[in-house]
């Protein structure tokens, strides 16, 4: 068939396939595969297994973690989260004869973002779909696995890849969050499970992609969707049993509904008109969380408005409380003590989700008791953390929607301009990215620096006309067609040459960058710093990289084969000395950012545990060079009347998953080269979920055959640049 009505035509021949599928819902991403283990039913324990690892963690052990420098017992190693390591037996002197002592292959490429878990020689660390291995810290020996089995569909409920970062130990168990919003328990023994919650309604776009924390003997879970359209909260499970004990809503509810709890009585009054409800507000809680055990406070970071436009979802403006804010709880009760908002009426996409820090520092000749945070609006800011008085704000990287931070009233001194709500297009800086996004920062003590993996993009934002919810797809409020790269090559050069990354070394106690490593991209890993006088991060070139923490200076570096985003950690054997890091390039900005993220030499998927030592000497296998990509022969004739219509409709429902441009910066396919069959079978795939087994989602019920084929003429035009040579 060479001819618009042919493919139409095949369609239709297939309708009562189509037809059968469509109740069919699945994600836009690769169907999970088997891990591979020496075990490979899930929960079961390996045979291997000689000595069960019992991961005897409690809050006594986890106070006093300094004590056992060797074990790295919770997600930022204590629960301050400062990421900085007493061990010293590798230092900046030593440092460059660090080589590989071990690796371990995950099973699925996709983005890797855990930071594993050592509890007395053993590794507990994640990848995607959620599952969970249990590895020998000394030879990588896999010890068990776990599959929770997340039905690929789910991922078309996923904002940024079907990530996880990492599982929480407490008193022999391990426990995590699966994509599909699952809390799970498992015998750190062997891996079987012991129990299991949904912590989320499976009715809404939900996802779980943060590591839990555990504090007296309660797992702190929250979630994330609200791109997509939901509403925030985070929860306490008992570990024993897995009973709900509470839940902290973030936003409020239906107004005409009870409040859940005293809190929203000060929130709701800051929502202004609009039914934000049924849309879902936003404000997860989808990433960072620290806790003050003398204060006895939890400290939870909240995120984005849902939609992101408050002109949508709060047409008479107001604060939206509790978006953007960091809020001190209660662990035992989930009640409310303080709050502060990073970002008042947030419309930009600026959640304070990011990696919290507390620590005791000397402000004016006094010693405070501080907490730290980067969130993605570009300020770094630093709080009394018994009382969340603002102590400092100043702007860590690029800034333009604000002049700055008033410390009188806490306030941002907002950029009139900025307000793409109003009507008019802007610039803006930072981007939806952030300055600062998931990636964890390190606080070193002896340096007195906190190191910030920051990035520098900006968008352009213009308000969403006719804004209409979509099941599927993204929520935003934003015109998505006007936030992408232009076709133009030169143009494109041009803005890619605008992101950049770097490392931020900042001094709280001054409020300024004492130095800095520039980037040639965004995406670049979380930090450590140990008292070796090392700061250790992976980026998005492939690098696994040591430098001097007082200086910046570079003293090491090693080929991983593939981009690095997660955090590095430290952890001892029998005396020795190892430095680990979860390394797979994926997640938000590989997904969506099309030619921006596939510059970076990193930007291949081998995902891997890497684990370092003095006088290492393993090699990893040659990287596989991959097969050059040719566009399919192509007898269709696309309608260039269609093209902008299709790119307009991608941009909506599929960039999120395919790239900007339809270029593919991960393992999800690049549309621009699909092959015969695929064109064949394109309208049954987009509209029916044909091959959801793979993980692509049945689009029917939003989009219509006309809706499809203009699609398929953006594609087919797309193609037709790369066969040309006008678009490499």
């Amino acid at each position: 068939m060479d001819s618009l009505t042919g493919l139409h035509t095949r369609s239709r021949l297939g309708a009562l396939a189509l037809s059968a599928l469509l109740g069919l819902t699945a994600g836009c991403t690769q169907e999970p595969s088997d891990p591979p283990s020496e075990s490979s039913v899930t929960g079961t324990p390996a045979s291997s297994v000689a000595e069960p690892p019992q991961a005897a963690v409690d809050g006594a052990r986890i106070r006093a973690a300094d004590t056992e420098p060797q074990n790295w017992m919770s997600h930022g190693r204590t629960y301050d989260e400062q990421r900085f390591s007493p061990l010293d037996g590798i230092t900046a002197d030593n440092v460059r004869s660090l080589g590989l002592d071990w690796y371990f292959d995950l099973p699925d490429e996709r983005g890797i973002e855990a930071t594993p878990i050592v509890v007395d020689g053993v590794m507990y660390v994640t990848g995607a779909w959620s599952k969970v291995f249990a590895l020998d810290a000394a030879s990588g020996k896999l010890l068990w696995s776990y599959d929770p089995e997340v039905p690929p569909s789910w991922a078309v409920n996923t904002c940024c890849d079907v990530v996880n970062r990492g599982v929480a130990v407490w008193k022999g168990r391990v426990y995590f969050g699966t994509i599909d919003g699952r809390l799970v328990a498992l015998e750190a023994s062997d891996g079987s499970r012991v129990w299991e919650v949904q912590t989320t309604p499976r009715d809404r776009p939900y996802s779980i992609t943060g590591a839990p924390r555990i504090v007296k003997g309660k797992v702190m879970i929250g979630n994330g969707g609200a791109e997509l359209g939901v509403r925030g909260f985070v929860s306490a499970y008992s570990a024993d049993g897995g009973e709900l004990l509470w839940r902290f809503y973030t936003v409020p509810g239906d107004p005409a509904q009870p409040l859940e709890n005293p809190a929203l009585e000060q929130a709701l009054p800051t929502w202004k008109g609009g039914e934000w409800w049924k849309i879902g507000g936003g404000g997860t809680v989808w990433d960072s969380m620290a806790y003050d055990p003398e204060l006895d406070l939890l400290y939870i970071g909240v995120g984005n408005g849902s939609p992101w436009n408050r002109a949508i979802r709060s047409p008479g403006g107001g604060d939206n409380l509790y978006l953007s804010s960091i809020v001190a709880l209660r662990p035992d009760t989930g009640e409310y003590v303080w709050h502060y908002q990073t970002t008042p009426g947030e419309s930009w996409d600026y959640t304070a989700t990011q990696h919290m820090i507390l620590a005791n520092i000397e402000l004016d000749g006094e010693t405070r008791k501080v907490i730290m945070q980067a969130p993605k609006n570009g300020f770094f800011y630093v709080l009394d953390r018994a009382t969340g008085k603002l102590l400092s704000a100043e702007p860590y990287t690029q800034v333009t929607w604000a002049s700055g931070v008033d410390l009188a009233t806490g306030r941002p001194v907002e950029n009139p301009e900025a307000r793409y709500e109003n009507g008019t297009a802007a610039v803006v800086y930072p981007h939806p990215l952030g300055g600062h996004n998931w990636h964890p920062m390190s606080y070193n003590p002896e340096a007195g620096l906190v190191y910030i993996p920051a990035q520098e993009i900006p968008l352009l934002y213009s308000s969403e006309t006719d804004f209409t919810y979509r099941k599927l797809g993204w929520n935003t409020g934003v015109e998505t067609d006007k936030a992408g790269m232009p076709d133009d090559a030169e143009m494109r050069d041009q803005l890619m040459a605008l992101v950049k990354g770097h490392i931020s070394a900042w001094d709280p106690v001054a409020g300024k960058e004492r130095w800095r490593i520039q980037h040639a991209n965004i995406w670049n890993g979380g930090m450590l710093s140990t008292a070796g006088n090392l700061l250790f991060q992976g980026n998005a070139e492939a690098e696994f990289v040591a430098y001097r923490a007082d200086s910046g200076e570079e003293l090491w570096s090693m080929d991983a084969q593939t981009g690095i985003a997660a955090a590095p950690m430290t952890y001892a054997v029998n005396g020795e000395q190892y430095v680990a890091v979860a390394a797979g390039w994926g997640g938000a900005f590989a997904l969506t950012a099309g030619d921006a993220a596939t510059r970076s030499k990193g930007a291949v998927s081998h995902p891997r545990v890497l684990v370092f030592k003095l006088g290492g000497s393993a090699v990893l296998p040659q990287a596989e060079v991959a097969d050059s990509k040719t566009v399919a022969p192509r007898e269709f004739a696309y309608d260039a009347d269609k093209v902008a219509e299709g790119y307009s409709l991608y941009m909506d429902y599929c960039y999120v998953c395919h790239g900007d441009r339809a270029v593919s910066g991960s393992s999800v396919p690049d549309l621009r080269y699909m092959s015969a069959e695929t064109r064949e079978q394109f309208l049954p795939i987009v509209l029916g979920g044909l091959r959801h087994e793979k993980g692509m989602v049945g689009f029917l019920e939003i989009l219509d055959e006309d809706d499809a084929m203009a699609i398929f003429n953006y594609l087919e035009k797309r193609a037709e640049d790369v066969a040309e040579g006008r678009d490499q």
